[in-house]
C-alpha cells in the first residue's frame, strides 16, 4: 500500500489568536494549582491558554528548593551544567523557562530542566521560573520535551527503562499504551541492557533492535519481565561479539568499527526486505552465528569496507 503524503496545513488555520489566549475560565485544577503554588512560597506571574492545543497552564516563579528533576532522568553532566552555570552567570539573566508538574504530596517535578536547575542552583540562585502544568503525565514526557542537551543512545534508554519502572507502579497499563512517552521500543530493551552493563555497546546492535522491536501488549510489570529475558539474551549475544572481536584483534585487526563489522556479519536480516522479523528468533541466529564466528576466513578488504557505529 502506497504512503499517504502528509498534506501542509494551511498557514495560521491551527489553534488560538493571540489576543485569545487569556480568554475563558479557568478549569477548577487550574485554580487548585495556582493556591497551591502560593502556598508552596511561590508567586503565580501569569495564566494562559497553551496556543497550540488551548490547555490552560500557569507561568510562575518557584523556590528553586521546591523542584527536582524527574527521579528516572538520565545522569547529570557535571560539564554541560558548568556551562550553563557560566552562561546564565554572565548573562545576569535566566531567559529560558523549565517545565514543572507538581507532585501529589507536594514539591515539583520538572522533565526537562535537570541541567538548568543545577546551573542556577551552582551560581546560588533563589527561584526558578517555570511554566506549571497541571497534567501531571507531563513527568513522563521526558524525551518528547529535553531540548536542553541532545540524548545518545544510553541516555535515552535508561531513562524509559526508570520511567518504565515507575509507571510499573503508578499506572500499570499495557506498554503499547505508553508509546508517546517511551519514544522506541528498542529503548526497553536496551535500558534494562545499560543497568546492567554500563559500557554496552547499544549503538552497534539498535540498527537490529529496531527492526526486531514492537510495543508489548502485556501490562508494565509483565512487559519488563519480558524486556529482562530479552536483555539477557542481548547480553549473551554481545560476549560472542565481544570474543569474535577479539579474535579479530589477534589477528593484527585494528578498526574503530570492528564490532559493527561482526554485528553485520552475523545479522541474518541484513539483506531482508519487508516482513516483520521477531527478536527470539533474529537474534537466536545472531547468537549461533557469532559463536561459529572464523576470524580466519576475514580478509582485510572486508573490514576496511566496512562502516557503522564504533564502539559507544
Amino acid at each position: 500500500m502506497a504512503k499517504r503524503k502528509r498534506t501542509k496545513p494551511e498557514a495560521r488555520s491551527r489553534g488560538l489568536a493571540a489576543t485569545a489566549l487569556t480568554s475563558g475560565t479557568p478549569p477548577a485544577a487550574l485554580d487548585s494549582l495556582r493556591r497551591a503554588v502560593v502556598e508552596d512560597g511561590g508567586e503565580v506571574l501569569a495564566a494562559y491558554r497553551d496556543p497550540v492545543g488551548g490547555r490552560w497552564q500557569l507561568l510562575a516563579a518557584l523556590p528553586i528548593d521546591t523542584v527536582q528533576p524527574t527521579p528516572y532522568q538520565r545522569d547529570l553532566s557535571e560539564t554541560h551544567a558548568a556551562r550553563l552555570a557560566d552562561v546564565i552567570d554572565r548573562l545576569d539573566r535566566f531567559l529560558d523557562p523549565i517545565i514543572a508538574v507538581r507532585g501529589a504530596t507536594g514539591g515539583y517535578w520538572t522533565p526537562n530542566g535537570h541541567h538548568r536547575l543545577a546551573a542556577l542552583r551552582a551560581i546560588g540562585v533563589k527561584a526558578v521560573v517555570a511554566l506549571v502544568l497541571p497534567e501531571s503525565e507531563t513527568a513522563y514526557r521526558i524525551l518528547a520535551l529535553n531540548t536542553e542537551k541532545a540524548h545518545n543512545v544510553r541516555e535515552k534508554s535508561l531513562e524509559v527503562i526508570r520511567m518504565a519502572r515507575a509507571l510499573a507502579e503508578l499506572d500499570p497499563r499495557p506498554e503499547k499504551e505508553f508509546a508517546l512517552e517511551f519514544e522506541e521500543p528498542s529503548f526497553l530493551t536496551l535500558g534494562a541492557t545499560y543497568e546492567k552493563r554500563g559500557r554496552f555497546s547499544g549503538g552497534a546492535y539498535a540498527p537490529v533492535l529496531k527492526r526486531v522491536e514492537a510495543f508489548l501488549g502485556s501490562k508494565l510489570p509483565a512487559a519488563l519481565a519480558v524486556r529482562e529475558e530479552r536483555s539477557a539474551a542481548l547480553l549473551e549475544l554481545d560476549d560472542a561479539v565481544v570474543a569474535a572481536v577479539a579474535g579479530l584483534k589477534e589477528r593484527g585487526f585494528v578498526s574503530p568499527y570492528l564490532k559493527a563489522f561482526v554485528i553485520a556479519r552475523v545479522n541474518p536480516i541484513r539483506f531482508q526486505r519487508g516482513g516483520e522479523p521477531k527478536f527470539d528468533e533474529t537474534i537466536g541466529k545472531m547468537l549461533a552465528s557469532a559463536k561459529k564466528f572464523d576470524p580466519a576466513k576475514i580478509k582485510a578488504d572486508q573490514v576496511a569496507a566496512a562502516s557503522g557505529p564504533p564502539e559507544d
